[in-house]
């Protein structure tokens, strides 16, 4: 159960109205997640879904690549809606449904792409230890450029920002009767340790 309400259309006030028309109308067509309860500060929430469109359909970061990075911040945060979601849309962008079961399931993935191998590296070190080593950066500058390596680097901290709120509202999945689809794996200090990737230039 949510610990908090959310703002439905019919009693939005008109600020509110006015950020949610333009979400609904943009490329995610609905409210889910975090805005349900953004909405509760208008302004806040109009600036964080221009920041989330811009960060999941504006970078120069494919969206397999994005996605991953995205899936490795779900399964760090145990974000059930965070991952309910970009699960299904990294499938759609390509993803292999075997690195999606062993990032699920907190195994090694096993990649045959170098590129998606440092994009997980990226990712989970970044999340585990707020750092990336030297090689691992290098090797993401030299295939996606400064301004790449600057998204990515925003697309982790911002789906970060996006599970710790899912999590702190105990904001519901989208659609009822649907189990939550990652198991608890968390450690003591109740996020999950991702391992390192194994396979290509891993």
């Amino acid at each position: 159960m949510p610990r908090i309400s959310f703002p439905e259309p019919d009693t939005m006030s008109p600020a509110q109205r006015l950020v949610y028309d333009a979400i609904v109308s943009g490329p995610r067509a609905r409210l889910v997640g975090p805005l349900r309860a953004a909405l509760h500060n208008p302004e806040l929430a109009d600036r964080w879904q221009k920041m989330g469109a811009l960060l999941r359909f504006g970078t120069s970061i494919a969206p397999r690549l994005s996605e991953l990075a995205i899936l490795v911040t779900a399964r760090r945060w145990n974000s059930q809606l965070e991952w309910y979601i970009h699960a299904e849309a990294a499938r759609v962008a390509g993803l292999p449904q075997a690195v999606i079961d062993a990032i699920a399931q907190s195994r090694a993935p096993v990649f045959d792409d170098a590129q998606d191998a440092a994009v997980y590296e990226f990712a989970r070190q970044l999340q585990q230890g707020g750092q990336v080593s030297e090689p691992v950066y290098q090797q993401v500058l030299a295939t996606h450029g400064e301004a790449g390596t600057v998204e990515l680097g925003a697309i982790v901290g911002y789906y970060t920002m996006v599970a710790m709120t899912l999590n702190l509202h105990h904001i519901p999945l989208p659609d009822e009767g649907v189990a939550d689809p990652l198991a608890r794996v968390a450690a003591a200090d109740g996020l999950t340790a991702l391992p390192a990737a194994t396979g290509a230039a891993a």
